[in-house]
């Protein structure tokens, strides 16, 4: 498994990890071609510091990280899950008034199968543009979209934004996402849906001790 410093761990991009087990170790021994930069065998036990990053150490990031994981563990991890499942909730509620009424949908129509890290919404390429456009120029809310929205040749017609509730992420934070968004989308004439902070609302008020 490969995984980043960035998101849940809040820690700026640039580190990543790499999780393996004996299985995938075997597995190195019969590979094709193994660099030595991609080599995960040496960073495992490395005699010299650089060698666990085969160069100069992410220091920065290194220090971000102790107190990004410090964070973590004085909520405890089951506060940290508990936190980000009702975070999404509040997204699914708000985004279930949303697509009620409008071209607007879930990416993952069941909530079971849904993460609650992130969720991602769909919508025409045109209208998603518009969104970001309306949330970034009113409430200073940049949407978060696809990499290479719109530019790629053959790129779908279906646009999407995604709202992470993961990390360092609270529910101030969550509400002023959720309240930029249902701004736009009543901005644009893209639903006429109320209830969306209310629904979001709600989640909260029912899950908090």
């Amino acid at each position: 498994m490969v995984a980043a410093s960035q998101k849940g761990l809040m820690t700026p991009p640039g580190m990543g990890f790499v999780f393996f087990n004996a299985r995938a170790d075997a597995a190195r021994d019969t590979a094709n071609c193994v660099t030595a930069y991609w080599d995960w065998r040496p960073r495992v036990d490395a005699d010299q510091l650089y060698l666990y990053f085969f160069g100069t150490a992410p220091t920065h990031h290194l220090y971000g990280l102790r107190n990004a994981l410090d964070m973590l563990m004085e909520e405890g991890l089951e506060g940290v899950y508990q936190r980000h499942s009702v975070l999404a909730r509040m997204v699914w509620a708000a985004g279930g008034i949303w697509a009620s009424d409008g071209p607007l949908e879930f990416n993952i129509a069941d909530p079971a199968a849904r993460s609650t890290a992130v969720t991602t919404f769909l919508m025409p390429l045109a209208e998603t543009a518009d969104l970001r456009a309306w949330t970034e120029a009113n409430t200073g809310v940049t949407l978060g979209l696809g990499i290479g929205f719109g530019e790629a040749p053959g790129a779908p017609a279906t646009g999407h934004f995604r709202i992470g509730h993961m990390g360092h992420v609270n529910p101030q934070m969550v509400f002023g996402a959720l309240g930029s968004v249902d701004a736009a989308l009543k901005a644009l004439s893209l639903t006429k849906a109320n209830g969306a902070m209310d629904a979001a609302a709600k989640v909260l008020a029912e899950a908090a001790p």
